[in-house]
């Protein structure tokens, strides 16, 4: 089943509504493309860049080149930031999220738990954000107050 088609470099749920526009929050397609570029991005940093900062990395394109330019864009404008320069991670790969072909435990047993029927070859189907917010959303020390709405949006 080919992944659904919406425009994931800046795409935002309904599920984030209430901070979409003021970006008081990371949206998930910006965590989505720290995790691909391998940056550490803290709340305090995106919060201390400005409304429309905040909205060009929301715009920024996802692309391999895009995402190697955000992370040097990133160390620009965090380097005199009280918080410090952002940090890097390691650049995801063949993280549960990027992986259509099996359906994480850990979001099966989510699923589970909630009476959210999740097969894998609709896990497969999802678009890579899709996966993407789901797993984050459902992860360990995470306060899952969005989970059940991201399961009701992504999966209808």
């Amino acid at each position: 089943m080919p992944e659904r088609s919406i425009d994931q470099a800046r795409h935002c749920f309904a599920f984030e509504q209430d901070f979409i526009g003021n970006w008081r929050c990371i949206p998930l397609c910006v965590r989505r493309k720290l995790d691909l570029s391998g940056v550490k991005l803290r709340l305090n940093h995106w919060l201390a860049l400005s409304q429309q900062q905040r909205q060009e990395l929301v715009d920024w394109a996802d692309d391999s080149k895009a995402l190697d330019l955000l992370r040097d864009h990133l160390r620009l404008c965090t380097a005199a930031m009280a918080e410090g320069m952002v940090t890097d991670l390691p650049v995801a790969i063949a993280e549960p999220w990027q992986c259509s072909d099996q359906l994480p435990d850990l979001l099966l047993e989510a699923a589970q738990r909630r009476r959210i029927p999740l097969a894998l070859d609709r896990w497969a189907g999802l678009s890579e954000l899709e996966r993407f917010a789901l797993c984050k959303l459902a992860r360990p020390g995470h306060d899952h107050h969005n989970l059940e709405a991201a399961f009701s949006e992504v999966l209808g």
